[in-house]
């Protein structure tokens, strides 16, 4: 049986104080198995995207244990949980998120210079190769297409060579054709590279691709169907 990269139990979360408090995440408990490209999907306000930054360590749960790559989060500090994340976890944002005074290249090389990285600056020209944008590298953001710029920010979060993958609508700033090729070239990474694919899509075609669906509403799991096979 594959081994669980990805497991949540029991893990609740209460974003604000008082009368704005909002119950986020409400008793998820959920299992991804290494290599399981897995979308998730539900209405806006169901949760989703605060399960993946949950994932990510980038949000701190009220309860439940949290276990990525074999390592509880529960516990670790700010600064534990960032270097576990830039080891372990490549991260692509709807909004691209990335710093619009560095160019491509810099932009791919910053979290591996952070890292230690003893060479980052062939790694994210590699990695930019990689996603095809050999010859925009030295292209600050603001000169690049919305694709182009969703491509550099896949080479960032590939460039650590991390075993997980998470996406937070990845194409839902692009439009259809350019949607399509970003899916493609992240879909075909993942694979490329044996890494756990996890993301949050209004898009029933892209959710459609991944092994397996998991469908939230309201800060519950509706329900997480056996792995199919991708055709």
């Amino acid at each position: 049986m594959t081994e669980a990269v990805i497991e949540l139990k029991d893990v609740s979360l209460t974003l604000g104080e008082g009368a704005s408090s909002v119950h986020v995440l409400k008793g998820v408990s959920l299992s991804i198995s290494a290599g399981e490209a897995t979308g998730i999907v539900g209405p806006s306000g169901s949760g989703k995207s605060t399960l993946l930054m949950v994932l990510a360590g980038l949000e701190r749960v009220d309860q439940g244990a949290i276990r990525i790559a074999g390592e509880l989060l529960n516990g670790k500090t700010e600064d534990q949980i960032a270097a576990f994340r830039g080891r372990n976890i490549g991260i692509v944002f709807q909004s691209f998120h990335l710093i619009p005074n560095m160019t491509a290249l810099e932009n791919v090389a910053v979290p591996l210079e952070l890292a230690g990285h003893p060479d980052p600056f062939a790694v994210a020209e590699r990695e930019l190769a990689a996603v095809g944008l050999s010859d925009r590298v030295t292209h600050y953001p603001g000169e690049l297409s919305g694709g182009e710029q969703q491509r550099v920010a896949i080479a960032r979060a590939l460039a650590p060579s991390p075993p997980i993958l998470i996406a937070d609508e990845p194409t839902g700033n692009l439009d259809q054709a350019t949607g399509k090729q970003v899916a493609d070239l992240l879909f075909t990474k993942a694979a490329e590279r044996d890494m756990t694919l996890v993301l949050v899509t209004h898009d029933p075609a892209l959710a459609a691709r991944c092994a397996r669906q998991i469908a939230m509403r309201s800060g519950r799991i509706e329900q997480a169907p056996a792995v199919k096979a991708i055709a």
